[in-house]
């Protein structure tokens, strides 16, 4: 293992977080805060409890969730999606670095970003809410493999765009609807049983369930369920990078 290449490459995109500090964390932070605001003032109002939480408490993993998938896709995406744009690419294939290497630096420094964020709007929420933890490690474990996860889907979405406007388009036209209609803001328990069983297909559910859970001890699935279904997603992820470095789509043409 190089780990002085994974360390370069670390912290080189480690870096660029604080030259954009205003829109990578910053930005997400007030756009969540906002959330706070109106869903749990307007809603809240009329929903005042959901599954024995309140309402404005319940939400908090559902935003946090929200805005861990955006910015681990967004900063995994843009980060390997530059040095091909502007060539540099080629020098981390030709040079004495392996994928694994590539990957874990570019994906690790997503997930470390996205990670601080979503413990920023943590923070944040116990000034809106009060509430409290049941399950820290659970709640931890939730969120370094949704980050993971979710940098790993950015990396693949930054090799297969070919343009900036590419790089936002399945975050805006696949991802934030699932993350909406996957419980971030209600419980599909309050749905009709038909669209309850159409929810179940929404991978986003087992992420969004399993991080409430680890909250408040409440889900719309079991916790094990989640975590199963999180270690899945995530496998595939693993394997479809693998394959890309393989066979090289996308990198050599």
């Amino acid at each position: 293992m190089n780990f002085h290449a994974v360390k370069a490459i670390y912290r080189f995109e480690m870096a660029r977080t604080g030259r954009t500090l205003l829109q990578s964390v910053v930005s997400p932070v007030v756009s969540t805060s906002l959330y706070f605001v109106v869903f749990g003032a307007a809603i809240g109002s009329h929903i005042t409890e959901v599954g024995g939480v309140s309402y404005g408490a319940f939400i908090v993993p559902g935003l946090i969730m929200l805005s861990l998938l955006t910015q681990s896709i967004t900063n995994a995406a843009f980060g390997i999606y530059f040095p091909k744009f502007v060539g540099t690419i080629y020098e981390h294939l030709s040079a004495p670095v392996s994928f694994i290497e590539i990957v874990l630096a570019y994906v690790g420094a997503a997930a470390t970003k996205s990670i601080m964020i979503g413990l920023i709007i943590l923070a944040t929420a116990f000034l809106f809410v009060p509430m409290q933890i049941q399950h820290p490690v659970f709640m931890l474990l939730f969120l370094i493999l949704t980050a993971v996860t979710f940098s790993l889907v950015g990396f693949i979405i930054g090799i297969w765009a070919d343009n900036f406007e590419r790089l936002q388009l399945i975050p805006l036209l696949v991802v934030t609807p699932l993350a909406f209609l996957g419980g971030s803001f209600y419980s599909i328990d309050m749905l009709p049983p038909a669209w309850r069983t159409i929810s179940l297909f929404n991978p986003v559910l087992y992420l969004v369930s399993g991080f409430r859970w680890s909250f408040f001890g409440v889900g719309d699935v079991s916790v094990g369920v989640s975590l199963g279904m999180t270690l899945l997603f995530l496998a595939i992820c693993l394997i479809f990078v693998w394959w890309i470095f393989k066979t090289g789509w996308r990198l050599r043409n």
